[in-house]
């Protein structure tokens, strides 16, 4: 059961509330917001009910407060007013919806119901790519182990990528990440349009997920289209030298290739996974085993092979 969490000073209001939601979700009630701040904390449930009182100004900054820390973003929010007008602050309120205590028998299970449906389909995005970040990567890789249906998980990065930061700027280098993470989706979209998915981990670091028999014409196609585009990026003279002069890591003067992408994937099709991060350190393995190919390449893990 989900942990929906009411705050009301009302008891009648939170036996309402209880009557209505316990048969179907774990309720806990508090008296006011500061006693329940310990319980968000720790529990961060997916959905608090706050019965608003127009006089305590407290509840309803302390409720904005925490709904503009990106920890508790997802954390949906039904405001209760009284029957009387809505109060003349309610614009400053931050919360996705509410009821008036008169519609509460009638309607609060349907919207319990729609705000935590709302949740379920918000993700977190990486600002620059505006793909799917770390929580919904790892929600997603998770699920998919636990509904026990086989996919392969590539995990890919880029080569070359600091030192073309480093002699472009990083408008540029941000540049060359949204043109990857488009390329990428795209890619994988045309393949398998839907069950797919594309997620930024952050830097020059993504992953995608398909269909273990799909997945290695999606490589294919990504790599090709990727050494394509990535020579339009940079400068004339440097596209005729075939990459940056430019000083590694010990101080040696050196021409660095084009920027190139490894790609590293394993499938859960005949494997026995249990745990997200036992997928993701197999595809990172399969991943370093493409960097030694040198170039754009990808390895993909033979033990699929082996197992089918």
């Amino acid at each position: 059961m989900q942990n929906i969490l009411v705050i009301s000073a009302d008891t009648s209001f939170i036996s309402l509330t209880e009557r209505l939601l316990s048969v179907f979700f774990q309720v806990f009630a508090f008296s006011s917001m500061d006693s329940a701040l310990e319980f968000i904390y720790n529990e961060i449930p997916p959905l608090v009910i706050v019965d608003i009182d127009p006089g305590d100004k407290s509840t309803t900054t302390r409720l904005k407060i925490l709904k503009e820390d990106p920890l508790f973003s997802q954390m949906q929010a039904i405001a209760v007013f009284t029957d009387d007008p809505v109060p003349e602050e309610w614009e400053n309120l931050v919360v996705e919806d509410y009821l008036r205590r008169n519609e509460v028998q009638r309607d609060l299970l349907m919207r319990v119901n729609l705000a935590l449906n709302r949740s379920a389909r918000l993700v977190e995005i990486n600002p620059l790519t505006r793909l799917p970040g770390n929580i919904s990567i790892n929600r997603e890789i998770q699920t998919r182990l636990d509904r026990g249906t086989a996919f392969a998980l590539a995990y890919a990065d880029l080569s070359s990528f600091k030192p073309f930061n480093d002699r472009y700027g990083f408008s540029r280098g941000d540049e060359a990440l949204k043109i990857t993470g488009r390329l990428i989706y795209n890619i994988v979209k045309n393949k398998q349009a839907e069950g797919s998915f594309v997620g930024h981990i952050g830097g020059d670091d993504f992953v995608f997920i398909l269909a273990p028999e799909i997945v290695e014409n999606a490589c294919s196609s990504i790599i090709q289209t990727f050494d394509a585009i990535i020579p339009t990026l940079y400068d004339p003279e440097d596209r005729e030298n075939q990459g940056i002069e430019s000083i590694d890591r010990q101080g040696v003067k050196m021409t660095f290739p084009f920027i190139g992408i490894y790609i590293g994937v394993t499938s859960t099709f005949g494997r026995n996974f249990s745990h997200l991060g036992q997928v993701v350190a197999a595809a990172s393995e399969m991943r370093g085993h493409a960097k030694k190919q040198g170039g754009s390449s990808y390895s993909i893990d033979q033990r699929i092979l082996a197992s089918k």
